[in-house]
């Protein structure tokens, strides 16, 4: 199905194995696409897309076309980079949560960008991106709830290592309070002449 812009929505037929296969690569999802309609090529986007519930099928498709002068709102993925070499897991042995794999974002259809790259080299111990420190590019802006202070990634201590920490300091703590005691018991008693 293609709906949308000025013309009518129109009911198409598209080869199965092509759509599959396009289906599986990201770029297929968050960029225009050209549909060529009776010779007549039309720029969309995908909408949605229905699969079989058991089948490696796909059963339905939506495309909106696009209105070069309108702006259109998507999800893009995000790639994050460089979180090898962040502080916080490099220096602090801390693990990075992407809390969002995508963002919504509103442009005009020439800025559509086909992911957002996220630089997690400056991101330190117990510390978060968020959607505001993104550097989105040239007309692309933020949409929907992701505006402002949501987070995108943070980079926390591994819960085991919080855990053995803890156990470890337990540890040192009974083993300190019993040298404590056996060095009071230890001690000779006095005697009264």
């Amino acid at each position: 199905m293609i709906y949308g812009g000025k013309d009518e929505p129109v009911a198409i037929e598209i080869e199965h194995e092509k759509v599959w296969h396009q289906l599986r690569k990201e770029a297929f999802h968050a960029s225009i696409l050209s549909l060529d309609l009776d010779g007549k090529k039309q720029q969309v986007l995908l909408r949605a897309v229905n699969m079989h519930p058991f089948r490696a099928q796909v059963q339905h498709l939506d495309f909106q076309r696009v209105v070069a002068d309108q702006k259109i709102h998507m999800k893009v993925p995000l790639h994050f980079i460089n979180a090898d070499t962040s502080p916080g897991v490099k220096l602090s042995g801390g693990v990075v949560s992407h809390v969002m794999n995508d963002l919504n974002i509103a442009c005009l259809p020439a800025d559509l960008p086909t992911f957002i790259e996220v630089d997690l080299v400056s991101l330190s111990l117990s510390h978060s991106i968020h959607v505001s420190d993104l550097k989105l590019p040239s007309g692309v802006e933020a949409a929907g709830s992701h505006i402002g202070n949501a987070v995108v990634a943070t980079v926390q201590v591994p819960r085991g290592a919080v855990e053995a920490e803890a156990l470890a300091t337990a540890e040192s703590a009974a083993t300190t309070a019993a040298a404590a005691t056996t060095a009071t018991d230890a001690k000779p008693e006095a005697k009264s002449k």
